[in-house]
């Protein structure tokens, strides 16, 4: 699908262009998000990848580019982003790729695009990782390229709206620990460990005949209600972006942008029974129920956000490479992660639990080395109007997210995460009570990062705010 431009009909600041592109494997593939190997057996939804292409022009005379990908997988693993640019080089005259990002939806229902052991014993018919992240990064320099090459002078607007979706996952008990799922109906049971966010930013983007051709959604939790099934799944994106297009046009352009959200999900961890009741009060799964709920809320934002559409609203697009900390690994943990090695090593059909606590005692081994560095993130900042935009490559707790928009100079915040495979990136507290996506396997940047990005996230967006 591509951007349905208007005639040129006055000189614009801004050029808008968009592209939506089919993604969904032709073969059975194993699925990301789980420590144990799925094949799917259908695709219950396509899956998709949508890109949005910005330019901001003074005359002729271009002042920045940015091209924003959004896709219906797990996570940016390592080395698809330089994949993407290298195939683009050509394919994109005029444009610099440093300003080429991707972010993914979280989904637990799509294909593997990683490297390495985990998925080595596989069926014969069933599609590689390597082969899927080829077929794939095709596709997404293809969305990326009509987006570019359909940019026209537009409009953009923004808006916010609210929408429950995001439920924190994590339960603490009397004893100081906290569970990620843990049960909530217990005597130890002390509470909920962390905040929601429950505001949902939208931007807009129509051309010069007030037809509106492409819209970001920002909700701050990944897209989990179905993570668990044998299907290739969007999960809640699909009827997000069907009710959408029904209610405002077939080929409108929907980027999903999953906003600071490693401790989030979208099923309650408690009120449950009221929550099945009145879903079946109203005739609709969760997935549907989470969709209503988003729709809603854009509906929301749309009707403030059109009554202010902006003409020529300025582009400033800012990308560095800001360095964090890791996680030290402790002794305790390394005898932990050593017994987990020895336990899985030999077993079959267990390689991922094995190579995740390997990764523990690899990193130790070049702490102690000297060796170990630091974590290179790749950080964009955008202003867009009123709008700042900012991305990062983790699972990141919304507490981060919350100081992020608490301390934005912008009338209104987006927060893009998994840009990159950075892992969880835990808070404090969450570590002190530990449990899977706090623990040393799962983080590898752990809460003197989590600072350090918040900290550099701010001063950049400061920056473009104090431009004359």
């Amino acid at each position: 699908m591509l951007l349905a431009g208007a005639p040129l009909l006055s000189a614009s600041d801004l050029h808008v262009g968009a592209a939506t592109l089919d993604i969904t494997p032709a073969r059975p593939v194993p699925l990301d998000g789980q420590m144990h190997v799925r094949i799917s057996e259908s695709a219950a939804t396509p899956i998709v990848v949508t890109a949005l292409a910005l330019e901001s022009r003074d005359s002729d005379r271009v002042l920045d580019q940015a091209i924003m990908v959004s896709c219906d997988i797990v996570a940016i693993r390592e080395g698809v982003i330089e994949k993407v640019r290298e195939k683009a080089k050509d394919k994109l005259p005029g444009f610099d790729l440093n300003k080429l990002f991707l972010n993914a939806t979280h989904t637990h229902t799509a294909p593997v695009t990683m490297k390495g052991e985990h998925y080595r014993l596989l069926r014969s018919d069933v599609m590689k990782p390597e082969e899927y992240t080829d077929f794939m990064t095709d596709r997404i320099v293809e969305a990326a390229s009509l987006s570019w090459t359909q940019r026209k002078p537009g409009k953009a607007g923004w808006g916010q709206g609210q929408a429950v979706i995001a439920q924190n996952r994590r339960a603490t008990y009397a004893d100081g620990s906290a569970k990620m799922y843990g049960a909530t109906n217990v005597p130890e049971f002390r509470g909920i460990e962390g905040y929601e966010d429950h505001n949902l930013n939208v931007l807009f983007f129509w051309d010069l005949k007030d037809q509106l051709v492409a819209t970001a959604v920002n909700v701050p939790c990944p897209s989990q209600e179905v993570e668990g099934l044998k299907v290739v799944h969007a999960d809640f994106w699909d009827p997000v972006r069907r009710q959408l297009r029904e209610r405002h046009g077939k080929d409108l352009h929907i980027l999903a942008w999953t906003g600071a959200g490693g401790d989030q999900v979208p099923r309650p961890m408690y009120d449950k029974a009221a929550d099945e009741r009145m879903r079946r009060l109203r005739g609709l799964t969760r997935l549907e129920e989470v969709a209503r709920r988003v729709v809603r809320g854009w509906e929301e934002a749309y009707e403030g956000a059109k009554l202010e559409p902006v003409t020529g609203a300025l582009l400033d697009h800012r990308v560095e490479k800001i360095n964090l900390p890791w996680r030290v690994v402790t002794e305790t943990e390394l005898t932990n992660a050593q017994k987990e090695v020895e336990k899985y090593k030999d077993v079959p059909g267990e390689q991922w639990k094995h190579l995740w606590n390997k990764s523990v005692v690899d990193r130790y081994e070049t702490e102690k080395a000297g060796t170990s560095g630091t974590f290179e993130m790749e950080l964009h900042v955008l202003r867009l109007g009123d709008v700042a935009i900012a991305t990062n490559e983790f699972e990141l707790y919304t507490d981060y997210g919350v100081q992020m928009k608490a301390r934005s100079p912008a009338v209104q915040t987006f927060l893009i995460q998994l840009t990159g495979s950075g892992g969880y990136l835990p808070t404090p507290r969450a570590v002190a009570g530990g449990s899977y996506s706090a623990i040393i396997q799962s983080s590898r940047v752990g809460p003197e990062g989590g600072q350090v990005l918040v900290d550099r996230t701010v001063e950049n967006l400061n920056a473009l705010w104090s431009k004359k």
